[in-house]
Protein backbone atom coordinates (compact mmCIF):
# COMPACT_ATOMS: atom_id res chain seq x y z
CA UNK A 1 0.00 0.00 0.00
CA UNK A 2 1.75 3.11 -1.35
CA UNK A 3 1.03 6.67 -0.49
CA UNK A 4 -0.71 7.61 -3.40
CA UNK A 5 -3.18 4.89 -2.34
CA UNK A 6 -4.15 6.24 1.04
CA UNK A 7 -4.07 10.07 0.36
CA UNK A 8 -6.69 10.91 3.04
CA UNK A 9 -4.53 8.79 6.13
CA UNK A 10 -1.34 11.15 4.28
CA UNK A 11 -3.02 14.40 4.11
CA UNK A 12 -4.40 13.89 7.22
CA UNK A 13 -0.98 13.24 8.83
CA UNK A 14 0.39 16.39 6.73
CA UNK A 15 -2.09 18.67 8.04
CA UNK A 16 -0.81 17.85 12.04
CA UNK A 17 2.85 19.85 10.42
CA UNK A 18 0.71 22.66 10.31
CA UNK A 19 -1.83 24.76 12.73
CA UNK A 20 -3.56 27.50 13.23
CA UNK A 21 -2.24 29.99 16.32
CA UNK A 22 -3.63 33.37 17.79
CA UNK A 23 -0.94 35.23 15.52
CA UNK A 24 -1.44 32.85 12.28
CA UNK A 25 0.19 29.71 11.36
CA UNK A 26 2.72 27.69 13.34
CA UNK A 27 4.83 25.19 12.07
CA UNK A 28 5.58 21.84 13.88
CA UNK A 29 8.94 20.13 12.78
CA UNK A 30 8.92 17.53 14.47
CA UNK A 31 5.54 16.61 12.94
CA UNK A 32 6.85 17.31 9.73
CA UNK A 33 10.01 15.03 10.02
CA UNK A 34 7.97 12.21 11.30
CA UNK A 35 5.51 12.54 8.06
CA UNK A 36 8.62 12.70 5.59
CA UNK A 37 10.04 9.89 7.53
CA UNK A 38 6.93 7.75 7.18
CA UNK A 39 6.75 9.01 3.47
CA UNK A 40 10.05 7.44 2.66
CA UNK A 41 12.05 10.05 3.18
CA UNK A 42 15.51 9.37 5.36
CA UNK A 43 16.74 10.85 8.59
CA UNK A 44 18.78 13.31 7.03
CA UNK A 45 16.61 14.55 4.31
CA UNK A 46 13.19 14.65 5.98
CA UNK A 47 15.23 17.19 8.97
CA UNK A 48 16.70 19.27 6.05
CA UNK A 49 13.19 19.61 4.39
CA UNK A 50 11.42 20.15 8.07
CA UNK A 51 14.65 22.38 8.82
CA UNK A 52 13.85 24.61 5.20
CA UNK A 53 10.06 24.76 6.04
CA UNK A 54 10.46 25.89 9.38
CA UNK A 55 12.95 28.89 8.48
CA UNK A 56 10.43 29.75 5.57
CA UNK A 57 7.07 29.35 7.47
CA UNK A 58 9.01 32.06 10.38
CA UNK A 59 10.44 34.40 7.76
CA UNK A 60 6.83 34.52 6.47
CA UNK A 61 5.93 35.18 10.14
CA UNK A 62 7.87 38.53 10.17
CA UNK A 63 6.64 40.01 6.69
CA UNK A 64 2.80 39.36 6.83
CA UNK A 65 0.57 41.87 8.29
CA UNK A 66 -2.12 41.11 11.29
CA UNK A 67 -5.70 42.64 11.34
CA UNK A 68 -4.14 44.80 13.77
CA UNK A 69 -1.80 46.09 12.04
CA UNK A 70 -4.09 46.62 9.47
CA UNK A 71 -6.81 48.59 11.31
CA UNK A 72 -3.57 50.53 12.49
CA UNK A 73 -3.05 51.25 9.23
CA UNK A 74 -6.83 51.97 8.18
CA UNK A 75 -6.78 54.28 10.98
CA UNK A 76 -3.52 56.15 10.37
CA UNK A 77 -4.89 56.64 6.49
CA UNK A 78 -8.28 57.98 7.49
CA UNK A 79 -6.68 60.64 10.24
CA UNK A 80 -4.56 61.66 7.38
CA UNK A 81 -7.46 62.36 4.92
CA UNK A 82 -9.25 64.04 7.34
CA UNK A 83 -6.13 66.53 8.20
CA UNK A 84 -5.80 67.22 4.27
CA UNK A 85 -9.71 67.80 4.06
CA UNK A 86 -9.91 70.51 7.31
CA UNK A 87 -6.31 72.01 5.53
CA UNK A 88 -8.22 72.05 2.46
CA UNK A 89 -11.31 73.58 3.33
CA UNK A 90 -8.92 76.15 5.45
CA UNK A 91 -6.78 77.04 2.19
CA UNK A 92 -10.46 77.29 0.41
CA UNK A 93 -11.96 79.29 3.26
CA UNK A 94 -8.46 81.83 3.57
CA UNK A 95 -8.43 82.40 -0.05
CA UNK A 96 -12.19 83.30 -0.10
CA UNK A 97 -11.64 85.77 2.80
CA UNK A 98 -8.46 87.58 1.74
CA UNK A 99 -8.78 86.50 -1.78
Amino acid sequence: MGILSDTNTFADRRATAYSRGMNGTTFDALAATRTLREAGFEDRQAEAVAGVMRHAVGADRDTLATKADIAALRADMYRALWIQGAGLVAVMAALKLFG
